[in-house]
Parts: structure tokens; sequence; C-alpha cells
């Protein structure tokens, strides 16, 4: 019998999505020069209209800065576009997924 596994072990990627939303909280503040602190803004409020109150301007700036950063290119033409951005988190797993840095 192999003994359970402990806390200390590695991390999956998908353990590090939390980091991952820090830094795009993070990003996000500095990009569109927000007026509060990455660690207020809640993974999972909407990024439009009453959540974060971004629009497709900020969303574009964002975009660039994501693609900057991780080294892909978020597509003004995908069709995904409503579920990536649809909140920090989901914005984070998109770049867990697709990140080549």
């Amino acid at each position: 019998m192999s003994e359970p596994r402990s806390a200390a072990a590695p991390a999956a990627p998908s353990q590090d999505l939390p980091a991952l939303e820090r830094d795009l909280a993070a990003l996000f503040v500095q990009a569109l020069n927000l007026e509060l602190k990455a660690e207020e803004i809640d993974p999972t409020m909407t990024l439009f209209g009453d959540g974060l109150g971004l629009d497709s301007i900020d969303i574009l700036e964002v975009a660039l800065e994501v693609s900057q950063r991780y080294g892909f290119q978020l597509r003004s033409d995908d069709e995904n576009n409503h579920q990536i951005f649809r909140n920090l988190r989901s914005l984070a797993a998109h770049v867990a997924r697709h990140r080549t840095q």
C-alpha cells in the first residue's frame, strides 16, 4: 500500500489558478488604472455591467496585455469571448490552457 500524498506535493496546473487569478487581477488594475486593489476583485464577479463595469475597449486593452504577458493571442472574433471574459476565473482558466509563457 502506498502512503497518501502529502499536502506539500507539487501542485497540479489547475491548482495554480488562484495564483493566476491574482496575477490577472493585478494586470487589470495596472492596465486599466482601476481605483481598487487587485485583492478586492472577486474572481467570480462579472467583468461587464454591474460587476467590474468594464466595456469593450477595456477588454481590448486587457487582451493586449494578456497576449504580451502570456504569449498567446486573444482574438476579437473568437466565438467564445463571452464565456472567456465572463469573469476573472474564466479568463484565468483560458489563459492556463493556452499560455506559452
